[in-house]
């Protein structure tokens, strides 16, 4: 598997503890954006990375930035981008399995050593699990290209109301 990969200076140094670990789960590490430590602005981190998996060039893509906030909106403002802002491998699973989340956004200033390395691995490992989740982010294309999630078949399910919760009364 082919991980874009982009750090400001804040994600820099964990960046590079990503690009070991990439090596030990035989995942081929292609850095697109990273100034060695010299102070950046995130969105031209981020932007390469994105471009690099939105145009198939890596099957994922991994930003780490100070607090992965910027990196994550600027990351979701490119067509294709599902960015995960993730703080643990709860996170990192459900943003794989549900969401399919082709980017993974890391908080340098939040995240340790040993917390990262399990977050990645479980990105790395976790698939996306399909099922009523393609529905769902159908939507979110509709959305992303401008239409309305209500324009998406929805083949509709009894034990769900539209906001996700049990219907009242049955």
């Amino acid at each position: 598997m082919k991980i874009a990969l982009g750090a400001d200076h804040r994600g820099s140094e964990a960046l590079h503890q990503i690009s070991i670990l990439l090596e030990q789960h035989d995942a081929e590490a292609s850095l697109c954006a990273d100034r060695g430590g010299r102070t950046c602005d995130y969105p031209d981190m981020t932007y390469p990375v994105c471009l690099a998996v939105r145009d198939g060039q890596a099957e994922r893509g991994i930003l780490v930035c100070g607090t992965g906030l910027g990196s994550s909106i600027a990351a979701n403002k490119v067509p294709g981008i599902r960015a995960a802002l993730v703080h643990d491998e709860i996170g990192a699973e459900m943003a794989r399995r549900c969401l399919d989340a082709n980017i993974l956004c890391l908080a340098a200033d939040l995240t340790g050593p040993r917390l990262l390395e399990r977050i990645v691995a479980t990105f790395l490992t976790t698939e996306f699990e399909g099922g009523r989740h393609e529905r769902r982010l159908a939507k979110v294309r509709a959305i992303e290209t401008g239409g309305s999630p209500g324009a998406v078949a929805d083949p509709g399910d009894p034990d769900e109301s539209i906001m996700g919760r049990p219907a009242l009364g049955g």
